[in-house]
């Protein structure tokens, strides 16, 4: 199951700057929302837990 979220309240400036964001990377702003919240929980480099256990 996939979740849904809404943003409100988002600075026109902000919605602006995501959206000259998404251009850049040939995406979507919704495409763009989703990658950089992706980014945030889920950094490549972050520690796993398991895999750090089970070295």
């Amino acid at each position: 199951m996939k979740a849904a979220v809404t943003i409100r309240n988002l600075s026109e400036e902000a919605h602006r700057a995501l959206k000259v964001r998404a251009a850049q990377h040939n995406r979507s702003a919704e495409a763009e929302m989703r990658a950089i919240l992706e980014a945030a929980v889920r950094p490549e480099g972050r520690l796993r837990l398991g895999t750090a256990l089970s070295e």
